[in-house]
């Protein structure tokens, strides 16, 4: 599966405006293990850019 498929599929979950469809879609034609994947770096992504803008919030 395309790496860019991969993560708007993972972005469009996360933000929940993936459509049943379209799950059942991606995870019919191919292994769960790239979506695992992107899910965890793009959560991390998230965390990180949250942490960025407390820090540079409260001037640390």
């Amino acid at each position: 599966m395309e790496f860019f498929k991969v993560i708007k599929s993972v972005m469009s979950a996360m933000i929940g405006v993936q459509n049943k469809k379209t799950l059942q879609e991606d995870f019919s034609k191919s292994s769960p293990i790239p979506f695992i994947v992107a899910g965890i770096i793009m959560t991390l992504l998230f965390i990180i850019s949250i942490w960025v803008v407390v820090q540079l919030a409260l001037g640390s």
